[in-house]
C-alpha cells in the first residue's frame, strides 16, 4: 500500500505530512484582485479628498458644540410632533457624536483604500514574545507606517492629529459643568455657611416641630433641622438640608465638660451639633448615652459630645462643629449664629485653625 493510499488511521506520525497534521486542510492565499482605488488614479484621487473632507469637518463639528453649549439656552426646547427634547442636548450629542463618526469613518476608509493592500499569512506562534520577535515587530511597524502612505499622503495625518485634537475642546468647555471654581470668596459664599442663623428655631427633621427645651429628657437624642428650610423647594432645599442637619442631645451638666468659651452655646446640658461627619461626610446619629460618644457609621469615627465634639477614634481630623444655641422667650431652642467653623468633611484648601480641639478654652 502507498503512502497515498493509506487511511488517516493507517499512517504513523513519521507517514504525516505537516498539512496532514491539521484538522482543517490550509486553504491558502485566494487569487489577489487589485483594488479599484489602486488600479484607477481618479478613484484613488477621490478617496483621498473624501478622507481628507471627513477629517476637516471634524474639527468644525467641535467648534459648533463650544458655539452651541455658549449659545443655547439651558430651557430651550424643541418639539417633534408629541415628543420634546433639549435644544442644547440634541445640538450637543449631534455635533459631538458627528465628529466622532466622521473621524471613524475616514479611518476606516483610509484603511482599507489608500493603506497598503497586501496580504500575509502568518504561523500561530506562542503567546509570549522573543527578543527576536519584538524587533520584528519594531520593523512590521516602520514598514506599516511607511504603507500607509503619510510620506506622500500628508495632508491625511494633519487631518487626523487636527481632528482628534480639536475633539478636546468639547471636553474642555463641558468642565465648565463641575461648578465654580473653588476660590475662597465662592466656598464662604456655599459650602462653607448654611442656613442656620440668630433666633432660627431647631425642629424636628421629621415632623418639623419646634424643640422645647423643658421637654427634651437626659439622654434623648433628636435629629433636626432648621425652621426657615421650608422656604426652599427641590434641589436648593436639598442642598441646605445636607448642610443645616442637626443632632439635638440632653446630658447631665455634672457628666460633660463645657469650656468657658462655650458657656452660654448650650441650655442646662442640651447641646446640638452638624450631624455631618467631619471625615467624608456621612450623617451621623448613633448615640452612645453612658459615654457621651456619637459614633459614625461608615469609618467608625467617633466623637465625645460631653467634650465638645472632640475626635476619639477613627480618621476623622477634626471635632464635629457646635452649633450655638439658647431658648426663646416661648422656652423653644434657637440658634444663637451660624456655625463657628464650615461643617462637614474637610478639604485641603480649609482653614483649620479655629476648629475646637481638646483642651480649648
Amino acid at each position: 500500500m502507498s503512502n497515498n493510499e493509506m487511511t488517516p488511521s493507517d499512517r504513523t506520525p513519521e507517514d504525516r505530512t505537516p498539512d496532514q497534521d491539521q484538522p482543517v486542510p490550509d486553504p491558502g492565499l485566494e487569487p489577489y484582485v487589485e483594488r479599484f482605488s489602486d488600479a484607477d488614479p481618479d478613484a484613488g484621487r477621490r478617496v483621498y479628498r473624501q478622507i481628507v473632507t471627513m477629517y476637516g469637518l471634524a474639527p468644525i463639528l467641535a467648534v459648533a458644540f463650544v458655539v452651541c453649549y455658549f449659545a443655547i439656552p439651558r430651557d430651550a426646547a424643541v418639539r417633534i410632533g408629541p415628543l420634546h427634547t433639549s435644544a442644547m442636548n440634541l445640538a450637543l450629542g449631534g455635533t459631538a457624536g458627528l465628529a466622532i463618526l466622521l473621524i471613524g469613518l475616514a479611518s476606516i476608509h483610509w484603511a482599507k483604500q489608500i493603506m497598503e493592500d497586501r496580504e500575509v499569512v502568518e504561523e500561530r506562534h506562542p503567546v509570549a514574545s522573543s527578543a527576536q520577535d519584538r524587533r520584528e515587530m519594531g520593523a512590521a511597524w516602520r514598514a506599516g507606517a511607511a504603507d500607509s502612505r503619510l510620506g506622500r499622503r500628508k495632508m491625511v495625518g494633519l487631518a487626523l492629529g487636527s481632528a482628534l485634537g480639536a475633539l478636546a475642546l468639547p471636553a474642555l468647555v463641558t468642565l465648565a459643568d463641575l461648578g465654580p471654581k473653588p476660590t475662597s470668596k465662592v466656598r464662604a459664599e456655599t459650602i462653607e455657611r448654611t442656613i442656620w442663623a440668630e433666633g432660627v428655631r431647631l425642629v424636628n427633621d421629621v415632623t418639623f416641630t419646634p424643640v422645647k427645651a423643658a421637654e427634651m429628657q437626659i439622654g434623648e437624642l433628636v435629629n433636626a433641622q432648621p425652621e426657615n428650610l421650608k422656604k426652599y423647594h427641590g434641589a436648593e432645599q436639598q442642598t441646605e438640608r445636607a448642610k443645616a442637619s442637626i443632632i439635638i442631645v440632653r446630658m447631665d451638666p455634672a457628666s460633660i465638660k463645657i469650656p468657658d468659651s462655650r458657656r452660654d452655646w448650650q441650655v442646662g446640658g442640651i447641646l446640638s451639633y452638624s450631624k455631618i461627619c467631619t471625615h467624608v461626610g456621612c450623617p451621623i446619629s448613633l448615640w452612645e448615652q453612658q459615654t457621651h460618644h456619637l459614633l459614625c457609621p461608615c469609618h467608625q469615627s467617633t466623637f465625645d459630645l460631653g467634650d465638645s465634639g472632640v475626635v476619639v477614634f477613627g480618621p476623622a481630623a477634626r471635632a464635629l462643629p457646635q452649633l450655638p444655641i439658647t431658648v426663646d422667650s416661648e422656652g423653644y431652642l434657637v440658634a444663637r449664629s451660624d456655625f463657628t467653623v464650615p461643617v462637614g468633611p474637610s478639604y485641603f484648601e480649609r482653614d483649620s485653625r479655629h476648629d475646637f480641639k481638646k483642651g480649648d478654652n
